[in-house]
C-alpha cells in the first residue's frame, strides 16, 4: 500500500512539474520568462488587467525583437519593427509577421525569452501569441501582435541599473499533430 502511494504521488509529481514549472516562471521571472497577467479562471468583473502606472521623468529602456523560426518549419517569420523606446510603467504594442512558405496547412507554436534573464521579472506580457497554436494555410501571411510593459520596479532595483536594452525573443515550431497543451488553471498568454 505504502509502495503503490508513492509511486501515484512520484507519477502525479511528474504529470504536475511542466505546468506548475511554466506558473513559477511566468509568476517570478525566473529564467528570463516574462510575467504573465491576464483574467484568471473564473475571475470577472472590471480590473482583472493590471493597469500600469508610468513613471514621470523614468529612464527609456530600449526594447529590441528577436525572431527564430525552427529548421522543421517551413516558415517565415520577422519583427515588423526593430526596437522600441518605453519608460517602465508605458505599455507597448509591437508586430511580429509570419508567412507559411509551404504548399500545405502548418500548424506551428512560439515560445518566447527575454534576455538579459534578471530583467524578465521586470517584462510583463498583457497579451501575446505565444503558447497558442497557430494554423497558416498554404501561402498564408498573418500579423501577431505582442503587447507588453516594463514594471516601474524596473526603475528601483538596483541590478537592473546597468540594463539598458531588453531583448524579446520568439521561435516558432511546428505543432506535433494532434499534440495538446497542458492547460493550467489561471494561465492566459
Amino acid at each position: 500500500m505504502y509502495t503503490l502511494s508513492i509511486i501515484i504521488v512520484l507519477l502525479g509529481g511528474a504529470y504536475g512539474a511542466v505546468p506548475m514549472y511554466k506558473l513559477f516562471c511566468q509568476a517570478t521571472g525566473f529564467g528570463g520568462t516574462p510575467k504573465v497577467h491576464g483574467k484568471a479562471a473564473g475571475a470577472g468583473g472590471a480590473g482583472d488587467l493590471p493597469v500600469p502606472v508610468k513613471v514621470h521623468g523614468g529612464r527609456q529602456i530600449r526594447v529590441t525583437f528577436n525572431a527564430d523560426v525552427s529548421d522543421r518549419l517551413a516558415w517565415s517569420f520577422k519583427p515588423q519593427q526593430r526596437e522600441v523606446r518605453v519608460v517602465p510603467g508605458e505599455t507597448a504594442l509591437a508586430f511580429y509577421t509570419a508567412k507559411n512558405l509551404s504548399d500545405r496547412d502548418v500548424v506551428g507554436i512560439a515560445a518566447y525569452n527575454i534576455t538579459p534573464n534578471k530583467a524578465g521579472q521586470y517584462f510583463n506580457k498583457i497579451q501575446c501569441f505565444c503558447f497558442e497554436y497557430q494554423r497558416l494555410g498554404a501561402g498564408e501571411e498573418v500579423d501577431m501582435p505582442a503587447f507588453f510593459y516594463v514594471d516601474p520596479e524596473f526603475e528601483k532595483d538596483p541590478l537592473m541599473r546597468d540594463v539598458d536594452t531588453i531583448t524579446l525573443s520568439y521561435t516558432f515550431f511546428e505543432a506535433k499533430e494532434g499534440a495538446k497543451l497542458a492547460q493550467v488553471a489561471g494561465a492566459t498568454n
